[in-house]
């Protein structure tokens, strides 16, 4: 079963484009639910992603890439 890690509609305020900054595990790592996962930027504001659930974390968009809210940024395969 896959699970995707989304821009929860929530993060922030408005309808601002973010950046992913970083990226906390590598491709193909494993995760556990609640694990910090990524980092996105906006407005120069830092909010932190958590994996929704735990197996192995497949990156689909890379750091420095722009996202909005919605945006499938990974997918864990559980």
């Amino acid at each position: 079963m896959t699970t995707d890690i989304t821009v929860p509609q929530d993060l922030w305020e408005g309808d601002s484009e973010g950046v992913i900054t970083s990226w906390f595990v590598d491709d193909g790592s494993q995760v556990n639910q609640g694990d910090l996962v990524a980092e996105v930027m906006v407005e120069k504001a830092q909010y932190e992603i958590e994996a929704p659930a735990s197996g192995r974390l497949s990156i689909s968009i890379g750091e420095d890439e722009v996202v909005t809210k919605g945006t499938a940024i990974a997918s864990i395969e559980t």
